[in-house]
């Protein structure tokens, strides 16, 4: 095997039969929680860090006991914070019942114990650097030392808690209307209801993401951790599993500080791209195709952990430097790989948020990042990504269709709850619906379809291993129709019938 000049693999150039190999369709499996972090895909990850109630994106909501009203960014930020929201619908939250809610504050962590915490218009709590600035308010875009709170739990309640502001005092809330940072007490002081210094913490949602396991163990653990997971989370074994069981490719989530290695901004960890070259010889060695799929873009384009989002805010195409960046990106990804005869397939940008993003700034960059790709492979094919269940399909078909080697990627997942009794009124939606995603961009001279995503779960907990069984068998005939193929969700996973090594193992999935 050859070795490029910046360290990745390669076997020459491409014979014709190695491009007859480059036709669709293809059978994968995603390889996600390895190269991106999913906690919920291995949730012992997250074991070794301190204090990991509060991680980076924790939502919070903070109770007075003394007013029994929750803390509050008036307007959803740019003024004061009160404390007179009821939690209740039309309480603190946005005046057009959507976006987050007022009274919600997301955590950045500094350390183990101090915290900035930011609110609904994106603007971070702080003391007023007016008057006697010991008043509460959230004005400041970039937090600094004024923006810092220690967050001291009660031993005894976890959930009582006391916040130290920069000055060396704890909040207080005086009346509803002001809450200021001039409270001390000492450790004699009682937790009680009466004590305008508790508040009493409601968790509303938590990540568990890159970012937040990297910023959560600090530097040098995060090293540690995060290596020793690459080295032996996914194996070469796992690429000859895959190619033993018919499939033929793999696709592999990657993040965009995977192109600063070895050393990403913090607090990314280098070493990845290491493992993706290793992935790329392993799929040379059996067989099998790669798809890259930038899962993780700067900024977040969805605002989901899976993205690496540091606090659950979208802001990917914020500014054209994100973007930007991202196209980077992408270009290195396709030149470093362009000479493996196992690089199949670019996924210019995971699941972006197209109920939020403009649809020209999507469609732009996907116009952009294909000639990225182009610059560099004339085989590689090219996946866009949308979510079927918006008009995103339609909005990205235009740009598509006059790009050669382009493939559009609609995920397909059919989680119930008790809307339907039995897997005999499950199964014809799930076809019928399918059937019609897949069916609906295809076109003579448009891009392929691609089902990116899919899993054989449907809900119910009492449900029969042969329901499973039929459940797999309809779903891959549904996706078969796709004309560049499929992708099942993931490989491994520690919800059972999320991993197709399990699903497969068990006798529930048949390829």
């Amino acid at each position: 095997m050859e070795v490029m000049s910046n360290g990745a693999p390669s076997i020459g150039n491409h014979s014709d039969q190695e491009m007859e190999n480059r036709k669709p369709k293809i059978r994968a499996v995603n390889l996600g929680g390895w190269l991106v972090t999913e906690g919920w895909i291995k949730p012992s990850l997250f074991d070794a860090i301190p204090n990991k109630d509060f991680l980076d994106g924790t939502i919070l909501q903070f109770k007075s006991m003394t007013v029994r009203k929750f803390l509050c960014a008036e307007s959803g930020g740019g003024s004061r914070v009160v404390a007179n929201s009821s939690g209740t619908p039309g309480g603190g939250k946005h005046p057009a019942g959507s976006g987050p809610r007022w009274e919600t504050f997301r955590l950045w962590r500094i350390s183990e114990v101090l915290f900035n915490f930011r609110v609904a218009n994106k603007q971070f709590v702080g003391l007023d650097s007016s008057g006697d600035g010991v008043d509460l308010v959230a004005t400041c875009d970039s937090p600094g030392t004024r923006e810092t709170f220690e967050i001291v739990r009660n031993l005894n309640d976890p959930n009582r808690v006391r916040i130290r502001a920069s000055n060396g005092f704890f909040l207080q809330v005086r009346t509803e209307k002001r809450v200021t940072a001039d409270y001390q007490y000492d450790e004699s002081d009682a937790w009680g209801d009466i004590d305008p210094s508790v508040f009493v913490t409601s968790f509303i949602k938590r990540l568990e993401g890159e970012f937040q396991i990297t910023n959560g163990l600090g530097p040098r653990k995060a090293a540690e951790v995060m290596r020793e997971h690459w080295r032996t989370f996914i194996v070469e074994e796992d690429f000859e599993f895959v190619a033993e069981n018919g499939l033929d490719a793999v696709k592999i989530p990657v993040g965009w500080w995977m192109a600063s290695d070895p050393n990403p901004p913090p607090p990314y960890v280098g070493g990845s791209l290491a493992f993706l070259d290793k992935a790329f010889c392993w799929a040379e060695k059996h067989g099998l195709k790669v798809i890259t799929d930038l899962r993780a873009a700067p900024g977040s384009q969805n605002g989901w952990e899976r993205s690496s989002s540091r606090d659950g805010f979208q802001e990917w195409g914020d500014t054209n430097e994100t973007i930007q960046q991202t196209l980077r990106v992408i270009e290195f990804l396709t030149s470093r790989y362009t000479k493996s005869p196992s690089l199949y397939a670019v996924d210019l940008l995971n699941e972006p948020l197209t109920g939020t993003l403009p649809r020209e700034t999507v469609s732009g960059y996907y116009i952009a990042g294909y000639k990225a790709v182009r610059k560099h492979s004339s085989a590689a094919y090219v996946i866009m990504s949308c979510m079927p269940e918006t008009s995103s399909m339609e909005l990205l078909l235009p740009d598509a269709s006059g790009l050669d080697r382009t493939v559009v990627d609609m995920q397909c997942y059919f989680l119930f709850d008790t809307e339907f009794d039995t897997i005999q009124d499950i199964l014809p939606f799930i076809y019928k619906d399918s059937v019609t995603q897949v069916d609906r961009p295809a076109s003579s001279n448009g891009p392929l379809t691609f089902v990116g995503e899919w899993v054989v779960e449907w809900g119910p907990n009492d449900a029969t291993k042969e329901q499973y069984q039929k459940s797999a068998e309809v779903q891959l005939e549904a996706y078969g129709r796709a004309t560049f193929g499929w992708a099942y969700w993931t490989l491994k996973c520690a919800e059972d019938r999320w991993s197709l090594e399990w699903m497969i193992k068990n006798g529930d999935i048949k390829l």
